[in-house]
């Protein structure tokens, strides 16, 4: 499948759209119905590097279900879509492009770009596929009734910091220091998930280390000393992470750090492990809220929704690089073991 193109403002061919689409054979029945009807505009600005292919699987996922449910581009509907590259500067100012095209709803993932779109308007329907704390960001008023123009998918709850420790004390129970790695420009929701990684610190006797980060040098530094400490590391995944990953993963695996992700394909990538949602299914159930936003419903009484189901991935094959054996009643419960 080629690249999808960064912006889908020009109306595309069958062959074009079904490539897009992700190889779908035929369109659906009531897209083909719907030519006539009034075109339809979706914004959809997400947080990550158009470059890469795993962000852009997501994506797919969420054209294919609008396929599915009749929403054809190019023919009923137009998407306008752009990527931010984790560049804050670059999501305020495509944040505020979008917005003048006036869409009829917009997708967005990541806490920092909602947060860039909250600010240029309070009106057009915004559906998030992958946002922390919405409550706590001041997204919206609650779960249940989200009561603004926001509604989605929260990617992972607070508690999970704690656990992400326990499944490294787990599998490398020698260590007695670890650290909390974040980018505090791109995770301003980092707390979320600081007090959880203290609290499972000191019941665990391990040393926490809150290392913010906002480059690959100040990502080797964090590491490289945790090398030298024998300690572990926890990565607060967000945009930044999810871009600067091979880096990580690389001094991670130099410096022998038993490291855990959120995001089931660092653990893919030669990552030790990951502990957390599908974002594939994020995207999936986003294009079923931007379905019913297009058909009337209205993002005030859509309730946001948490994870229904956490993933397990392991990695053999870099534990056996760090030296690490991994529990079998760990590798019994896992949902994936690379080995």
């Amino acid at each position: 499948m080629r690249p999808a193109p960064t912006r889908w403002g020009t109306p595309v061919g069958r062959r074009d759209f079904i490539t897009l689409a992700g190889g779908m054979a035929i369109w659906p029945l009531a897209a083909r119905a719907q030519q006539s009807e009034q075109m339809r505009r979706i914004g959809v600005l997400l947080g990550w590097s158009e470059s890469d292919p795993q962000f852009r699987s997501w994506f797919a996922v969420f054209a294919q279900e609008l396929a599915r449910l009749g929403w054809a581009n190019g023919i009923n509907i137009r998407i306008e879509q752009r990527w931010t590259n984790a560049d804050i500067e670059r999501a305020r100012q495509l944040a505020k492009e979008l917005v003048q095209l006036q869409p009829d709803v917009i997708l967005v993932s990541t806490t920092p770009v909602t947060a860039a779109l909250q600010q240029e308007t309070r009106t057009i329907p915004i559906v998030f596929a992958a946002v922390a704390d919405p409550v706590g960001s001041g997204f919206i008023a609650g779960l249940r009734q989200p009561g603004g123009n926001l509604t989605g998918f929260i990617n992972i709850e607070g508690a999970t910091g704690g656990k992400w420790l326990q499944i490294i004390k787990e599998i490398a129970p020698h260590i007695e220091r670890a650290a909390a790695m974040y980018n505090p420009d791109t995770a301003p929701y980092a707390k979320y998930f600081l007090a959880p990684f203290e609290a499972a610190a000191r019941a665990l006797a391990v040393d926490p280390i809150i290392a913010p980060v906002r480059n690959d040098a100040e990502i080797e530094a964090v590491i490289s000393s945790l090398g030298r400490e024998q300690g572990g590391l926890v990565v607060v995944t967000d945009s930044f992470m999810g871009v600067h990953r091979e880096a990580i993963i690389r001094e991670a695996t130099r410096n022998k750090v038993p490291s855990i992700f959120e995001v089931a394909f660092f653990a893919r990538d030669g990552g030790l492990v990951s502990f957390g949602p599908s974002y594939p299914d994020f995207f999936r159930r986003a294009a079923g809220y931007v379905d019913r936003i297009l058909k009337g419903e209205k993002p005030a009484d859509m309730p946001v929704q948490i994870p229904a189901k956490y993933e397990l991935v392991i990695n053999l094959k870099t534990a056996r690089a760090l030296g690490l054996t991994v529990p079998q009643a760990m590798l019994v419960s896992a949902d994936e073991v690379i080995e």
